[in-house]
């Protein structure tokens, strides 16, 4: 749930500024806030601090990272890696930078120029496979070319499309050389021509000036592979590539050997650094007199006193933390922080694909981790698929959830879908649509005479949907309307009363037309439409009366819950007839797992997204207006 915020100044003397914000880094409970936007124009006696201390800790950081992606990725002993990073964590900013300086000046030169080899020769492999890939095409030319002394040979590469300038060379080699020139092409690939000529070398400088002049790719072979037959420069290329493969592999074992000494040290000094320049950079969001500094920001309640007690104990009362009393508008812009049970964290990340709420909001994750699951499991509604569904999110989880959070979060939801959707089976009696039911296993349950058997139920099924999407909808409107007086919006507040009133008459008359409910709630139907539109109207204008609608159009949207049941119930009786039907019972199982397996795929998917639509479409658009900001602590691991 979203919880409260209070805004807070402190103050205290400019010389504890720079331990001040270590320990609120440190302590991770403040949202700061610039304090430039409370500065008066004109203002002598409160300014903003230009600058954090002068030790040059980004500079250190940015040499530090650079030869830390130079060197290979080596494993770290965490121990070790704890151990290392509380004893430069504590140094002091000038500390931390000639520590850094040390590391540096021991290491840039030598990771430089092994990385520049290293650069090199591969930018030599890249080139000898161009050489070998032109000379392979060509090689089938080469009887054809003059094998005089004083002539040089060259090579042009020519894109398909582009190919007739080959005309326009041919014209201007024949005046340049003076007809002494021979040119001869080959494709090299789809979309590449490969030209060799073979001109005087008088003419060099000429020839090449005008072949650089019509912007074509020219091959310039190294010196000792020309006046030599392809073959001969073909295993000189080999040759190249064998030698240059070798000092990679020499140069590699240099950078792991060093990689084995520094990568710990330098990994942990990079984290440091970081950390210590995030700290750095939020210098310019404080205020400062010529004797005081002053910070502001906002505490979640549940974390003020830990906050003020810090930093008593730490200052002994030198800092002090004021409340500050704020107008109910500011109030309103105070950051939105949820604090939610750790079984509704994970839909936290459905809501994070919107914009935040806004202070004072309802938080509609919790509401989200009732429905959703709720939702999944209705048209899934099988035991075999929640069991598969569960297993599958339980391995993805462990083999890739430390990597990537939202895959964790991912795998969290469905790993709670499972059971809702266990359950609904066990009501449904589907465990792999029927084959429960012919193995004798289980049973559709009944409730009041009614066997909740999907293919006997499918009007029943669809009016529940539809009931579902009335409470579901009109859940929305409430909370719109708390929202509302919550806010003290008179306009908002009558347009949700008079949406709630109108939907209510609109479907009580339907019902009583077509005898559903006593035909005498007619009358009072209409009191209340004619009561609730102009609500409406005054509240939100056409756009409003519009979206009456919409809502109701909203409502029926959520059939959809028994139609994409049904079509997995189809599918999965689909399997189980048509791998009895084969004659073969290895090649029937075999078939029926594919297509469960693939039924179960959908499963994953479909009820997910169509789920998550009927929430943030249909349910979230009644009270969810977003806008607002995240609480983004000032701590370590964060970056500004």
């Amino acid at each position: 749930m979203l919880q409260k915020m209070t805004k807070i100044q402190v103050i205290g003397p400019k010389d504890d500024l720079h331990s001040t914000v270590d320990l609120l880094y440190n302590l991770g409970t403040v949202h700061l806030e610039d304090v430039s936007t409370t500065i008066a124009p004109g203002d002598t006696m409160l300014r903003r601090v230009k600058a954090g201390p002068k030790a040059d800790v980004t500079g250190a950081l940015v040499k530090v990272s650079g030869m830390f992606h130079l060197l290979p990725t080596t494993p770290i002993n965490e121990e070790l890696r704890a151990q290392t990073y509380e004893g430069l964590r504590w140094k002091n900013d000038e500390e931390l930078v000639k520590e850094a300086t040390q590391v540096i000046s021991e290491l840039e030169t030598t990771t430089k120029e092994l990385a520049t080899r290293k650069s090199d020769l591969e930018f030599t492999l890249t080139n000898l496979a161009h050489y070998e890939q032109v000379i392979e095409k060509l090689q089938p030319l080469e009887a054809q070319l003059p094998t005089l002394e004083g002539f040089e040979v060259t090579v042009i590469l020519i894109q398909q499309e582009f190919k007739e300038v080959l005309d326009i060379i041919r014209a201007a080699l024949t005046e340049i050389t003076h007809n002494q020139f021979e040119l001869m092409s080959a494709d090299v690939d789809a979309t590449t021509t490969a030209a060799v000529t073979v001109f005087n070398k008088t003419y060099s400088d000429q020839v090449h000036s005008f072949i650089w002049s019509q912007n074509v790719n020219e091959v310039r072979l190294p010196p000792e592979y020309l006046d030599k037959p392809f073959d001969e420069v073909l295993t000189l290329v080999e040759d190249n590539r064998k030698r240059a493969t070798a000092e990679i592999g020499t140069v590699n074992d240099e950078l792991t050997d060093l990689s084995g000494q520094w990568y710990p040290r330098l990994a942990v000094l990079k984290d440091v650094l970081e950390d210590r320049n995030d700290e750095l950079s939020v210098f310019t969001k404080f205020g400062q007199t010529d004797y005081t500094f002053v910070m502001m920001g906002w505490v979640p309640n549940k974390q003020l006193a830990k906050t003020k007690n810090a930093l008593k104990a730490a200052f002994e009362g030198r800092v002090i933390v004021n409340d500050i009393k704020v107008s109910r508008n500011e109030q309103n812009k105070a950051p939105s922080f949820y604090d939610n049970p750790r079984i509704v964290k994970p839909f936290e990340f459905f809501t994070g694909l919107m914009s935040a709420p806004q202070y004072r909001e309802i938080d509609p994750t919790p509401l989200m981790a009732v429905f959703f699951p709720f939702f999944f499991g209705l048209m899934v509604g099988d035991i075999g698929y929640g069991l598969c569904i569960l297993a599958f999110a339980l391995v993805v989880r462990k083999i890739y959830g430390l990597r990537s959070h939202a895959i964790k979060q991912l795998m969290n939801i469905l790993i709670i879908c499972s059971f809702p959707t266990m359950f609904f089976g066990y009501l449904f009696g589907e465990f792999f649509g029927n084959l429960g039911q012919m193995m004798g296993w289980i049973e559709p349950a009944t409730i009041n005479g009614l066997t909740l058997d999907r293919m006997e139920i499918i009007v029943p099924f669809l009016i529940f949907s539809i009931a579902i999407g009335v409470f579901h909808v009109f859940l929305g409107l409430s909370l719109g309307l708390t929202n509302a007086v919550t806010r003290r919006h008179k306009k908002l507040i009558c347009e949700k009363v008079g949406m709630l009133l109108t939907l209510t008459s609109i479907i009580v008359i339907l019902l009583a037309a077509v005898a559903v409910i006593p035909a005498l709630l007619m009358l009072p139907s209409v009191v209340l439409l004619l009561i609730g539109l102009p609500l409406v109207w005054y509240g939100g204008g056409i756009v409003a009366a519009i979206d009456i609608m919409s809502s109701l159009t909203n409502i029926i949207s959520y059939a959809r819950l028994m139609a994409i049941g049904m079509a997995s119930v189809v599918l999965a009786l689909v399997a189980n007839k048509l791998g009895s039907s084969m004659g073969i019972v290895l090649v029937g199982f075999l078939v029926a797992a594919l297509l469960h397996l693939v039924n179960i795929v959908l499963c994953m998917f479909s009820p997910s997204i169509q789920s998550l639509r009927l929430h943030l479409v249909e349910f979230y658009s009644k009270f969810y207006e977003g806008g607002g900001r995240m609480y983004d602590p000032f701590k370590r691991g964060t970056t500004k």
